[in-house]
């Protein structure tokens, strides 16, 4: 039986790290609506429940072919500082803010993962989570930053693979791996 691995996103991160492990794949972007309910449930489970979100959503698209097991990789990421979930921001003064909160502190940055299996009809999730440290930031180095623009439709208003890079101090990598079998 061939396998095809489908990619429920639209990242150019996310296709760069499957590209880079030497995986061929077709990319079909989740629509889901990320916006859940957070109250109740640790940033842990909500970075999970978003990525099943998005695999299932694309497994529903998805036409079953015989002889083809079909495996859809879907994934989401979030920031945490104190245990609050910072999304994205919703414009450069959010992201401001983000960035200003973030200054000379720690956070965390959880990726759930989901591996839906489109043969059996069922997903596992799992996440990992890095420590992240600012440097001490001062007002015209977030202004900077902003000016490239990157912190659009980012999670903490960065992106650590590109020039957000410039603003960590230190990374302390954490692999946590919690599977839910569905």
């Amino acid at each position: 039986m061939t396998i095809k691995l489908i990619l429920a996103s639209a990242s150019p991160r996310r296709r760069e790290i499957l590209e880079n492990a030497g995986l061929k794949f077709d990319i079909v972007v989740s629509n889901a609506d990320e916006n859940i309910e957070t109250s109740g449930i640790t940033p842990e489970m909500a970075v999970q429940e978003i990525a099943l979100l998005k695999g299932a959503e694309v497994a529903k698209k998805l036409q079953s072919v015989n002889n083809l097991r079909q495996i859809v990789i879907a994934a989401d990421t979030v920031v945490t500082l104190d245990g609050r979930i910072m999304g994205k921001p919703a414009d450069r003064t959010a992201a401001r803010e983000m960035l200003e909160s973030l200054s000379g502190r720690e956070h965390k940055v959880m990726t759930g993962l989901c591996i839906w299996d489109m043969s059996s009809g069922k997903g596992v999730t799992a996440y990992e989570e890095t420590g992240v440290t600012f440097k001490r930031l001062d007002r015209n180095t977030v202004e900077e930053y902003l000016n490239t623009g990157e912190y659009a439709d980012k999670a903490g208003a960065y992106g650590i693979q590109g020039k957000g890079s410039l603003l960590v101090k230190k990374l302390r990598v954490i692999i946590i791996m919690l599977l839910v079998c569905l």
